[in-house]
């Protein structure tokens, strides 16, 4: 496959005016600002008759703000107090990890639940008979999709309403027990000390005295490279047939070790989300193009993480065999899932690079 470079674009092309430390300072102040935002929502809304979505909204808002002073300050370390941002930026991986748990493990059951009243059409009643009525929303047709073999559908729906009661029983136990982890996180004197740097950085960002004069382009665009060196490096040889025998091997094996040909996928999908935010602090113009890419690599995120939690259902012991029939036609299809995401990234990349 030929090499493909995502040209610059936006406000990487042609020639630029200079966008200095300053800018920097300025995108970071904004994100603190957002991040102690969100967390006056998260509290106010925590206890109170506000409604249940709020919450929610408060932590993804700030998990977005700590994500992007994250990645600020791994692309523009240069430029930034380096013992300051190596403190911290552990600190708000650990944060961002921690809060984004619960509705990580909230999306992966919908996404099952969804996934196996489609391939069964058995209604589980943790779905409720409206909820059955809508297709999975993270599916990414494609026109030259190989389509997932056609199950059993008598076996498959015999064990579907077990299975499904199995992945209900696990998934919401690990939801529970990460939004508990998530409350004892946001009572610690850790998290405490996160909020007051953070609170800190709202007012003052320590730059290095050279960072005024410094144009933040070079280090956007080594961002930029080191994406395209990965995407250029994926694996599409292999990963790239429907399913293949080794995806299915590995799959159902006894080892519960993320997949392997899924790391480089996912590896491409940080570097894209690093460039992304790169290019928010040279200019706050959004580039549909990037969205779409980085959809398409969160939709295989989901599908490899749903695919390794049927794969883990189906290695609970003493499940009935229609059960453990149900959960491996599962798996089959979440990994088609996989497939269809990176073929709809390989054709947005190329587009990209086509028209640039």
């Amino acid at each position: 496959m030929a090499q493909q470079h995502l040209e610059p674009t936006g406000p990487l092309a042609g020639p630029v005016g200079t966008v200095t430390g300053d800018a920097l300072a300025g995108y970071l102040r904004s994100q603190a600002t957002e991040f102690l935002r969100a967390l006056r929502q998260h509290r106010e809304s925590g206890g109170a008759a506000a409604g249940a979505e709020d919450p929610a909204d408060a932590a993804r808002a700030l998990r977005r703000s700590v994500r992007r002073i994250s990645a600020s300050l791994h692309t523009f370390r240069p430029l930034l107090d380096a013992d300051w941002s190596e403190s911290l930026r552990p600190e708000l991986a650990w944060l961002s990890g921690t809060l984004g748990m619960e509705h990580a493990y909230e999306s992966r059951l919908e996404r099952l639940l969804l996934a196996l009243h489609r391939l069964s059409g058995a209604v589980f009643p943790t779905q409720g008979v409206g909820a059955t009525a809508h297709p999975a929303p993270d599916r990414a047709p494609t026109p030259d999709r190989t389509p997932s073999p056609a199950p059993d559908r008598g076996n498959l729906t015999v064990g579907a309403a077990k299975a499904g009661a199995l992945l209900d029983r696990q998934l919401t136990l690990a939801r529970t027990r990460a939004h508990s982890t998530a409350l004892q996180a946001l009572g610690s004197s850790r998290f405490h000390a996160v909020a007051d740097t953070v609170a800190l950085l709202a007012s003052e960002v320590p730059l290095v005295k050279s960072a005024s004069g410094t144009d933040l382009h070079p280090l956007a665009a080594a961002a930029q490279e080191r994406l395209e060196d990965a995407a250029t490096a994926l694996p599409l040889v292999t990963a790239g047939h429907p399913y293949n025998a080794e995806a299915l091997i590995h799959g159902l094996s006894p080892d519960p070790s993320p997949h392997p040909q899924d790391a480089p996928w996912h590896q491409v999908r940080l570097l894209l989300r690093l460039h992304r935010y790169a290019r928010e602090v040279l200019s706050p113009a959004v580039d549909v193009r990037l969205l779409t890419a980085g959809q398409c690599l969160d939709r295989h995120r989901d599908a490899s993480e749903a695919a390794a939690a049927a794969a883990s259902a189906a290695r609970t012991p003493r499940i009935a065999p229609a059960t453990a029939y149900a959960l491996g036609v599962l798996h089959a299809d979440q990994r088609h899932e996989v497939e269809a995401a990176r073929f709809a990234f390989q054709q947005c990349w190329q587009k990209q690079a086509v028209s640039t």
